[in-house]
């Protein structure tokens, strides 16, 4: 993840960089430091990242699954670890799915694939009627 897409991220999640720390449960100036660019992005950091993005602007599970929209055959849904889960609106998020007719080795492979496919592109387009994520935070600290 480029630096320039953190930054996009967040203020799509409406949160403060001190927000976004809280919930990433890194430093405050580790997100400082990824935002200017001068820290690359862990992948355990843009993974949870585009996690919250996703969540932030879906309401419960999509009608959209991946073995549906790439039409995949049966001999590959069963091998793959989002249809075992029933979970092929996050086919992008989950470890072990079997992409391009293979399971992609590390996060990096997978990435590459996934920010072409139309299954991750909702992750990209958010909700204009869905709350932010601030505000979310907000009504939490509130019910404390």
């Amino acid at each position: 993840m480029k630096f320039k897409e953190f930054v996009k991220f967040r203020k799509q999640l409406g949160l403060t960089q001190k927000q976004l720390a809280q919930l990433l449960i890194v430093s405050l100036k580790a997100v400082r430091s990824y935002e200017q660019g001068w820290r690359n992005i862990p992948n355990n950091v843009e993974r949870q990242l585009l996690l919250l993005v996703s969540t932030s602007h879906t309401t419960g599970k999509s009608s959209r699954v991946c073995w549906v929209v790439k039409k995949c055959p049966p001999e590959r849904k069963n091998q793959c670890t989002a249809w075992k889960l029933n979970a092929g609106h996050l086919c992008w998020f989950i470890n072990g799915t079997i992409c391009e007719g293979v399971p992609q080795d590390t996060w990096d492979q997978k990435m590459k694939i996934c920010k072409k496919c139309e299954m991750f592109q909702f992750v990209k387009k958010p909700q204009a009627s869905q709350l932010g994520m601030s505000e979310l935070l907000e009504a939490q600290e509130n019910d404390d």
